[in-house]
């Protein structure tokens, strides 16, 4: 037995999948509603994808200068 066809003038129930064109992605720390194509993509929203992966100190950061005594024979 085939379910049952909505009519065609029929509207979709509000928050149905059919009504929003798209379902809802929840964040997978905190719970919240994902709504940016990247973060529904990995399921993080954009807060907790900073604490999971924070961002890399930039070279200049890590680099500093040591007074060197110049190397024997230059």
């Amino acid at each position: 037995m085939e379910p049952p066809q909505p009519a065609p003038d029929a509207e979709p129930l509000p928050g149905t999948t059919a009504a929003t064109g798209r379902r809802p992605v929840r964040c997978r720390v905190c719970g919240r509603p994902l709504t940016g194509t990247s973060s529904r993509r990995t399921g993080l929203g954009p807060t907790c994808d900073a604490k999971l992966h924070p961002a890399p100190p930039g070279i200049r950061t890590r680099r500093h200068e040591v007074e060197q005594d110049p190397l024997p024979g230059t």
